[in-house]
């Protein structure tokens, strides 16, 4: 009697140390594909992203070629991203891009690709007012607005395209600020010429967009202090002529203390 209570216990205390031990991916080991994938929405839903991607990484092998599959890694790219890892997430878009051409969800996948790079640069107006940009890469945000273009060109009724469009123009307008802001930097610094370059990049590279003013203000106020007058005079005259009410003119505000886009 006391033989078969301890072979009860030890059988009991086997099956414990296993169920603990194995993962969540070892545990589906010999689950079919649609289980596995509604063990990953389940991990999805519950915002467990780090826990999705295993998951979803072993369906992709076990529903290859199929559009389970597709969707696998899809919702591996997006797990990634939720979980905090940007670069997997888009390079498990462009392996997916590569792989799929003709899929049937490539719009959301390159909406996913350029709402990756969009939040990992999220931050683009916030730090414009305590950071010195001169040396900050702006790769994530040109690499989510062409993203985003691509996706606007290919898929113009596509569901994810008004958002993108909007997006668009949020960093267009803050890649535009991004590069008066250094010349901002420059100017006040002393460094004139540097200033006159980044502040006529934004006038050759953007259009129609609200920092386009003060860069022509740092341009007439850096030839003012290079000694050139007649560069002066002519940014002055595009200032007057593009805008005519600028508080710049007026002397209601003032570049080096003021800037544009500081409310507070």
């Amino acid at each position: 009697m006391l033989r078969a209570k301890l072979s009860c216990v030890a059988v009991a205390a086997a099956f414990l140390l296993g169920a603990c031990s194995s993962d969540p991916v070892e545990r589906g080991a010999n689950l079919s594909p649609n289980r596995l994938y509604a063990d990953a929405k389940d991990e999805m839903n519950a915002g467990a992203w780090d826990k999705a991607v295993p998951i979803l990484e072993r369906l992709e092998g076990r529903a290859a070629g199929t559009p389970l599959a597709q969707q696998a890694q899809l919702d591996k790219a997006y797990s990634q991203y939720k979980s905090g890892d940007p670069a997997q997430a888009v390079s498990t878009l462009d392996r997916f891009m590569k792989l799929h051409p003709a899929s049937p969800a490539m719009d959301y996948a390159l909406y996913l690709k350029g709402l990756v790079n969009f939040n990992d640069n999220l931050g683009l107006l916030a730090w414009v007012a305590r950071q010195d940009l001169s040396e900050r890469d702006q790769k994530a945000a040109k690499e989510s607005f062409e993203a985003f273009k691509e996706l606007a060109t290919r898929f113009p009724d596509s569901k994810y395209t008004a958002d993108a469009r909007a997006r668009m123009t949020y960093i267009v307008n803050a890649l535009a600020q991004y590069e008066v802001h250094v010349a901002r930097y420059y100017f006040r610094r002393g460094a004139y010429v540097a200033a006159v370059n980044r502040a006529q990049t934004a006038l050759a590279d953007y259009h129609d967009v609200p920092a386009l003013e003060e860069a022509l203000v740092i341009l007439v106020r850096s030839y003012d202090a290079l000694g050139l007058p007649q560069l002066r005079d002519d940014a002055r005259r595009v200032l007057e002529k593009n805008y005519p009410q600028s508080a710049f003119l007026t002397g209601g505000k003032d570049t080096a203390r003021s800037p544009w886009w500081k409310v507070w």
